[in-house]
């Protein structure tokens, strides 16, 4: 039986995650809402996709993240040749004639699958499989995943030349969907600082494994309020075209909209998102603060947004802003 959680228990959560913050932002410039959001993924069991141009320290922010936390760390670059064995490994015969599983890449703590849209559909889905399953099968035999395992994969949105977008379908198995912008000129001013010179300081191990898997196991057991619970689904049911509670926006410019699993992961990730703040119930504010990075891949735009330029960032503000005045009547 799970331990139910106290106050004492979101108190040590909460100065954790600020000395992880301290220890990330001694590699790590910037970026300070997409390390808190790789965090909540991490925390709450989530996968996160990262969407990003080359050369923005996404090797160097999942490394870092693997070494505050004590985990296994692994980096898979997607290409065009890759095969479901290179990930999951495969039955090979031995010295003695016997099969033997040698493991892939994706029996680690914490993987970086670089460039996911690059590698066809059957590469995709062996990944996407293991993602939601926690676990490979070969030849029959199933392997369960080291725990905790957590998935980081990136796009590159620039180049689409060649690439396998990912369906909604699968992207739905994304907690997250993160953007990572460029830096500003203070922070790259900072950045060239610190890698044309002789830069040493390197992040610290913060937390355990074990804690991890303890605050996974206490999250859950969090009250959350049913007001914070309507202000979720309101949100998502308002993506959704032609329904009773559709917004404006939505029948405008949208194909489709949110799924189930949308609500799910926004109460979830509202609910770490407090915790590591100190707070033990969640606020209307937590559910606003990962309300993009759960929605902005479950959305569909239809032409007229892309032909008048309309962001699905756009589109969330709006419904959010238009349902958080209507809970407040």
């Amino acid at each position: 039986m799970n331990q139910k959680p106290t106050l004492q228990d979101i108190e040590r959560l909460h100065e954790l995650y600020v000395r992880m913050g301290e220890e990330l932002h001694k590699t790590i410039i910037g970026q300070d809402d997409i390390i808190d959001q790789s965090l909540i993924a991490m925390f709450t069991g989530g996968h996160a996709l990262l969407t990003g141009v080359p050369g923005l320290a996404k090797t160097l922010l999942v490394n870092s993240l693997a070494t505050i936390m004590g985990l296994s760390f692994k980096r898979v670059q997607f290409t065009p040749d890759l095969m479901p064995t290179d990930i999951i490994g495969a039955e090979i015969l031995d010295r003695d004639r016997e099969f033997k599983h040698v493991k892939g890449p994706i029996f680690t703590n914490i993987l970086l699958a670089d460039e996911i849209n690059r590698t066809p559909p059957k590469t995709q889905a062996a990944l996407l499989e293991a993602m939601q399953e926690k676990a490979v099968t070969v030849s029959g035999v199933r392997y369960p995943l080291p725990y905790p395992f957590f998935v980081l994969a990136t796009q590159n949105p620039i180049e689409q030349e060649g690439t396998y977008p990912l369906p909604e379908a699968q992207l739905d198995r994304f907690m997250f969907n993160l953007i990572l912008d460029y830096p500003t000129h203070k922070e790259e001013v900072e950045i060239v600082k610190n890698t044309t010179i002789d830069f040493t300081i390197k992040s610290q191990q913060v937390l355990q494994p074990d804690d991890i898997k303890f605050y996974r196991s206490i999250l859950p057991q969090l009250p959350v309020t049913d007001h914070i619970i309507e202000f979720a689904v309101s949100i998502v049911e308002a993506t959704r075209p032609n329904r009773a509670k559709t917004h404006r926006l939505a029948n405008e410019y949208l194909a489709w909209g949110a799924g189930p699993r949308a609500s799910q992961y926004l109460v979830a990730g509202a609910v770490t998102h407090g915790a590591l703040h100190g707070k033990p119930t969640p606020e209307m504010s937590d559910v606003i603060a990962v309300v993009k990075p759960t929605l902005r891949h479950r959305i569909v735009k239809n032409f007229k947004a892309e032909a008048e330029g309309i962001t699905t960032d756009f589109i969330i503000d709006e419904i959010v802003s238009s349902v958080k005045s209507a809970m407040a009547k």
